[in-house]
């Protein structure tokens, strides 16, 4: 019987009871700044910190800024080449993301022909087969951060990932304006069968 009572408060510790031991109520109840909150620690009352001058979030380190921002002069120059080594599994990578996030506004050729489009009320989306001879980094920054009417897209997709879409709108844009003199003599044949271009 002894040995049960004193098996009794060892039971409670070792269970996580919210009992208050020393003066400290147990994780649930310590003291913590959230988000958004104010907090008397700092001079200015707010709990949430800007980071540190120069701080690189874990999954940007060694990425070069025009790689992530599309942009290569603080200024605002947009870069004019795409940063990755293109093959063709970055084309049919940015093929997928564009047919999931772009081809219900922009179809699937990429010349604004789509059911959705075709509903909107204030603007339609726009062709990306007529647009003016824009650098690359434009178009990555407008999947970045949107424009107008078209939403961001940086939280959907990774960097990588929005390279590669526009990659991939460069290859419709290509082959939407591509001539038969333009294929390679070894692959017109194959589109001669498919059908006369």
């Amino acid at each position: 019987m002894r040995r049960l009572l004193l098996l009794l408060p060892m039971t409670w510790v070792l269970a996580g009871c919210p009992v208050d031991f020393q003066g400290w109520g147990g994780m649930k109840q310590q003291a913590k700044a959230l988000p958004y909150r104010e907090s008397p620690f700092f001079a200015d009352d707010r709990a949430m910190r800007q980071p540190p001058p120069g701080t690189v979030p874990r999954d940007r380190r060694g990425k070069d800024r025009f790689f992530l921002t599309g942009k290569d002069t603080p200024d605002g120059g947009f870069v004019d080449a795409i940063p990755l080594t293109l093959t063709r599994e970055i084309v049919e990578s940015g093929r997928k993301s564009f047919d999931i996030y772009c081809a219900a506004c922009h179809g699937i050729l990429g010349d604004g022909d789509a059911q959705v489009a075709r509903n909107m009320g204030l603007r339609e989306p726009p062709s990306l087969l007529d647009l003016p001879p824009y650098p690359d980094g434009y178009y990555y920054e407008v999947i970045s951060v949107g424009y107008g009417l078209m939403p961001a897209y940086a939280e959907k997709l990774t960097p990588e990932q929005r390279w590669a879409v526009v990659a991939y709108v460069r290859a419709l844009q290509e082959s939407q304006r591509a001539r038969l003199e333009d294929v390679p003599p070894e692959a017109r044949p194959l589109l001669l069968k498919e059908g006369t271009p």
